[in-house]
């Protein structure tokens, strides 16, 4: 498998984008080598510019779930094309996807789009502090909300400590408010509320995503969310990866805890770049041009996006994939665990629905400070003899692997017979 054309664009690149690239994961920093550059997708396969053809584990993290360009979703993309672009106006399709997504969450009565998973979390937030009179957020060790200045930080050196910038640009005035807890872990964030009676929310992803596929433990989600009521603070779930992944709805529900605010993305702007905050009535009524509390954006709720997620969202619902991707989830698991164990490569894997990751570490991993006890430098090896083996991963060892529906069982073989010579090849190092 050759690679000469991405190299080649890779160097030409370099002269007027930052590192080639518009997000740094797909610099292969974690990994090393040049970055790939695709050219194409279709259903479960994506293709780069050397023509190199892969099954696509990535999915543009998460909202390709019925595989690329599919037939429905492209249709409706392509007729609203005919009507423009964008308008800076109303159109009737946002009503239409606010009432599939807020008839898929309970306790969701109302909903905004914006942009992006960002836009949404930023806005989220926003929103519980204008409800709650509070300014404190609490965010977990791991977790990724996007790159806005409040929740790029690093946790101190104890669980209950005021946060760090995790980013230079970031003053620390802009993370005063920002407290860290560990995840899985309830008593870290009961200690921020001893004595401190100005915390706003707590703001979680259900599966913690971007730290690899962490799933709550022992109904902690319901206890965080029983705790928070006692306290007067919202409970923020970022479902921006999550959404319509595990069910027609949200991970949150399969956990059995209901969040106070929903950010979603991904998914339900079937591949177009979109995001939403979502809550019950009471809440929603601090948004303007309701309430005082300011949002806004040109291009939210911009009809190709929305055309996108109704065919999406309408397709996903006909097709109800979950069962299937619970099975090829559990497939993919034994595959993966047996075939470590075949070359005695240490090996955990963690999976939620049509999500899954697997760690070279020996360690039941819950939290991120676990996550972090994984071989990087394998899962590099790994990941590279799985690309000349034709499967597509994310480039790093804590972003998840997102499965669609139109996978098929060759495709599981291929991604089988991958994973058996790039194990065999991460054993010998």
């Amino acid at each position: 498998m050759k690679f000469n054309k991405s190299e080649k664009l890779y160097k030409k690149g370099l002269k007027n984008l930052v590192g080639a690239v518009n997000s740094p994961v797909r610099a292969f920093s974690s990994v090393g080598g040049n970055p790939l550059f695709i050219k194409k997708a279709k259903g479960t396969k994506i293709t780069d510019v050397d023509g190199n053809e892969y099954v696509d584990l990535v999915l543009s993290y998460g909202p390709m779930i019925l595989g690329h360009r599919h037939k429905k979703v492209e249709k409706a993309a392509k007729k609203a094309l005919k009507n423009g672009y964008s308008f800076g106006a109303s159109t009737e399709a946002e009503i239409k996807l606010a009432k599939i997504v807020c008839d898929a969450f309970p306790n969701m009565d109302k909903v905004r789009f914006v942009n992006s998973g960002t836009e949404a979390v930023l806005s989220g937030i926003r929103l519980a502090r204008a409800y709650t009179g509070k300014d404190k957020i609490i965010k977990f060790s791991g977790c990724y909300h996007g790159h806005q200045d409040a929740l790029l930080v690093a946790a101190g050196s104890g669980l209950a400590t005021l946060s760090l910038p995790g980013s230079k640009g970031v003053p620390e005035g802009a993370v005063k408010n920002t407290l860290i807890a560990e995840y899985n872990n309830l008593e870290s964030v009961k200690k921020h509320f001893e004595n401190d009676d100005n915390i706003a929310a707590v703001i979680i992803e259900p599966i913690g995503g971007n730290m690899g596929v962490v799933i709550p433990q022992n109904n902690f989600l319901k206890e965080l969310k029983d705790f928070l009521e006692s306290k007067g603070a919202l409970l923020i779930a970022d479902e921006v990866m999550t959404g319509f992944r595990s069910k027609f709805g949200g991970a949150q529900e399969l956990l059995g805890v209901t969040a106070d605010i929903t950010c979603l993305g991904k998914v339900i702007g079937g591949g177009f770049p979109v995001g939403a905050y979502g809550a019950r009535e009471e809440i929603m009524q601090e948004v303007a041009p309701l309430g005082g509390m300011y949002q806004a954006g040109t291009l939210s709720g911009n009809p190709i996006a929305m055309a996108g997620g109704i065919a999406t969202l309408t397709e996903l619902k006909k097709q109800n994939p979950y069962e299937k991707f619970e099975e090829i989830g559990a497939i993919l698991e034994v595959i993966l665990l047996e075939t470590a164990k075949k070359y005695n490569v240490d090996l955990v894997v963690n999976r939620f629905g049509s999500m899954l990751n697997p760690f070279f570490t020996n360690v039941e991993v819950t939290n991120f400070e676990q996550a972090q006890t994984s071989d990087t430098q394998k899962f590099a090896v790994f990941f590279w003899e799985m690309i000349k083996n034709g499967v597509f991963l994310p480039p790093s060892q804590f972003e998840a692997w997102f499965l669609s529906s139109a996978l098929s069982d060759k495709d599981i073989q291929k991604i089988a017979n991958a994973v058996d010579k790039a194990m065999y090849k991460v054993s010998t190092i």
